[in-house]
């Protein structure tokens, strides 16, 4: 019981971590009525791809803790999102910048199954040091991007990736507790988060490739 209520404390800890320090992020500032269609189209673009991150994450979360027979299968089509991502951006920063992004988001979500499984067999030693990697991968990620695109803060998106890390750790958190309520609350608030989040990353390729974007 004391091992169980440990795991707990790591974890509805770490959720805490983000939310201290997250402040408000990146905000589009473009105007849809001014934007051309090829900006309208990638914008959409960036979307699809991050709300797939988000949902195939969920579902994984729930495959995993179930141990439901489709958890690999969900696993594999959560990496291929990886790799779509990575290749979203080849067209702007080239193929081994985006291979690169590439391998640190399969990082990120190689790093979130072992969070997933960690706490899930309540082992709070495992869980923390997950957690710690998590986060430290999550500033690589930050700091590789910031350094393609001045558009984007490296301190922001640093915000927005812990964020993230926090509202996903909600989830396993709740469903562990059987919280329903609460798993479907974070999870709707993961959703949000990551449109948001992609709509930073598309604003700022828009704003650092403008003549990629010009109307037709």
């Amino acid at each position: 019981m004391k091992k169980i209520i440990l795991m707990m404390c790591l974890l509805v800890g770490f959720v805490g971590i983000a939310n201290s320090i997250y402040a408000a992020p990146m905000k589009c500032k473009m105007q849809c009525s001014r934007c051309s269609k090829p900006q309208i189209e990638f914008g959409k673009a960036m979307r699809v791809l991050w709300e797939d991150h988000i949902i195939y994450t969920r579902n994984y979360i729930i495959s995993a803790l179930a141990d439901l027979p489709d958890a690999d299968a969900v696993a594999k089509r959560l990496l291929k999102n990886q790799d779509d991502i990575g290749n979203a951006i080849k067209p702007y920063y080239g193929n081994d910048a985006g291979t690169k992004l590439s391998v640190l988001l399969c990082e990120h979500i190689m790093i979130a199954a072992d969070v997933v499984k960690a706490a899930k067999m309540n082992d709070s030693k495992s869980l923390k040091s997950a957690q710690e990697k998590w986060q430290d991968n999550a500033m690589e990620i930050a700091v590789f991007l910031s350094s393609a695109n001045p558009n984007w803060s490296k301190d922001d998106l640093q915000q927005m990736l812990l964020m993230h890390l926090d509202l996903t750790t909600g989830e396993v958190t709740a469903r562990l507790q059987k919280d329903w309520n609460s798993d479907i609350d974070f999870f709707d608030k993961g959703q949000a988060h990551m449109l948001k989040f992609a709509d930073v990353l598309s604003e700022g390729i828009i704003k650092q490739f403008p003549d990629k974007f010009m109307r037709a």
